[in-house]
């Protein structure tokens, strides 16, 4: 299924889809890290860390991936999953979700607006499944522009968690289905 708007294609990712995606999480670290942002991502490349090549292989392959090209480049990705990652310190809900694992844009096309294109895509592929909860988790650190993002995108901040000393904050939003 594609979804095309403001002239960004969104569509279902695969795994022909890790090398851009792997691409994209090495750029966020890079340019997180030229911002003195070392403690969300660290400084690794994603590419290089253990197991990273791998976890997109599964995000790409064991949950449902969307990616949104301009001009027919993969330019941002999404993933959504039925509930957290399991080994994450965040509880199920109790009730039928969906989850963003990953939500990653090519820096390279910042202000073209499609983390916001993606999320309304979430929105509506939980409609579509006759899902009314939507969540993510995100750092909560650095003063907490990510979670006013995701704020601004109708999300509620939660609980928080802690994943070590990495400070997390989860969100969710109320989905209304179609009748």
């Amino acid at each position: 299924m594609d979804d095309t708007t403001r002239g960004v294609r969104i569509r279902r990712g695969g795994l022909a889809d890790a090398p851009a995606v792997l691409a994209m999480l090495d750029a966020a670290v890079a340019w997180m890290n030229d911002r003195g942002n070392t403690e969300q991502w660290g400084t690794t490349p994603f590419s290089e860390k253990p197991g990273g090549a791998d976890l997109v292989d599964r995000y790409l392959t064991e949950n449902l991936p969307y990616i949104a090209e301009v001009d027919g480049t993969p330019a941002a990705a999404l993933v959504l999953d039925s509930g957290p990652d399991p080994r994450a310190p965040i509880a199920p809900a109790d009730e039928p979700e969906r989850y963003v694992r990953l939500l990653v844009s090519d820096r390279r096309l910042a202000g073209r607006n499609l983390g916001s294109a993606l999320l309304t895509h979430a929105v509506q592929e939980t409609r579509r499944a006759g899902v009314r909860l939507l969540r993510v988790d995100c750092w909560a650190g650095g003063g907490g522009e990510l979670v006013a993002y995701y704020e601004r995108h109708g999300f509620t901040p939660t609980e928080t968690f802690l994943a070590g000393s990495w400070p997390g904050q989860v969100l969710a939003q109320r989905v209304l289905t179609a009748r």
